[in-house]
């Protein structure tokens, strides 16, 4: 059994034994240690993000990565004394809800997962408890980025995908940014089907509308609101390019609004974020969402509110590092 572990410095592959190891050798110097738990991690931006939150805050805490289908392996690390959390990323974060004490509401209506959080009772008991963020960092991507909200309020929205980043989007855009009708844009029927019907079990999928050819989609009122939440490559299937035709249908409305590009990892300057651009919407960066689903994390580990946190200090890093993305 084997996990790839990699810290906010260095990357290597080690055995269950030479984990186990490494975690008390770090309990050495750090209070606190918590995990980015999920796989293709190298990129991610997640252990950066806190780090400067934690070093900010004069906190010895660590994020470390593991990049690991094992989810044995994860709960096993889950319950060392100084482990404060983690943040969980595909393909765990629905499967990771089962061996959850407690959920909070966001998490269970969108039946997802991307962050834990330890609760202690007075018992001495500790409980694991499954939030989701992502819902936060789309709703504030949003709220921090457009200046006027009528832009996407009383309007239609549209999620393009069917995995658990559309449903945390779908969720935010019905509790918190007031949009009418949600149009869901899919290469796979079978997914949007998926995503209505668990929408509507939990009480918020009687305005979902999924468009599936052009000639509907060129017969409604133009979204106010678009959150992508598909991975950057060129569509290549008969499904995945009527997918592309329908979103561009959609871009070329006469009334533009803003377009959240969900996906960030290698990169957040995507095709699709370009197309939209061109079209003349607004594009917000996915690490605008990675950043505010980041500190809404930070408030449950370490018990602060947002305005006690580094967002100013966040946002810097995060730049620098957007900008070596970039020039590269």
């Amino acid at each position: 059994m084997t996990t790839t572990t990699t810290t906010t410095t260095t990357t290597t592959t080690v055995s269950l034994q030479d984990e186990l190891v490494y975690l008390d050798t770090k309990a050495d110097h750090l209070d606190r240690h918590g995990y980015l738990f999920g796989q293709k991690l190298a990129a991610s931006m997640s252990p950066l993000l806190h780090e400067t939150v934690y070093r900010e805050l004069g906190l010895r805490w660590e994020q470390i990565r593991l990049d690991s289908t094992d989810m044995d392996l994860f709960l096993r690390f889950m319950r060392h004394p100084k482990f404060y959390g983690a943040s969980v990323t595909m393909p765990h974060k629905v499967a990771i809800i089962q061996h959850l004490d407690e959920l909070t509401d966001e998490c269970r209506d969108v039946g997802a997962c991307n962050t834990i959080f330890v609760r202690d009772l007075p018992s001495g008991q500790r409980l694991f408890c499954g939030a989701n963020t992502d819902v936060i960092g789309v709703r504030e991507s949003f709220v921090q980025n457009v200046p006027a909200p009528d832009i996407y309020e009383h309007r239609p929205a549209m999620v393009i995908g069917g995995g658990g980043a559309a449903r945390s989007a779908v969720y935010a855009l019905h509790k918190w940014l007031k949009a009418t009708d949600i149009y869901l844009v899919n290469r796979d029927e079978a997914e949007v089907a998926a995503v209505m019907a668990e929408c509507t079990e939990r009480g918020y999928g009687a305005r979902l509308i999924h468009v599936s050819s052009v000639e509907q989609a060129e017969k409604l009122e133009g979204p106010g609101a678009i959150a992508a939440c598909v991975p950057d490559f060129a569509p290549s299937t008969e499904q995945e390019k009527l997918a592309r035709r329908i979103t561009e249908v959609m871009l070329l409305k006469e009334k533009k609004g803003a377009m959240l590009e969900m996906c960030y990892n290698p990169s957040p300057y995507t095709a699709l974020g370009a197309l939209a651009e061109q079209h003349g919407w607004q594009v917000i960066l996915g690490t605008e969402a990675l950043i505010w689903q980041g500190i809404e994390q930070d408030k449950y580990w370490t018990g602060r509110a947002a305005y006690d946190l580094p967002v100013k200090e966040v946002k810097e890093i995060i730049a620098a590092k957007l900008a070596q993305v970039s020039r590269s």
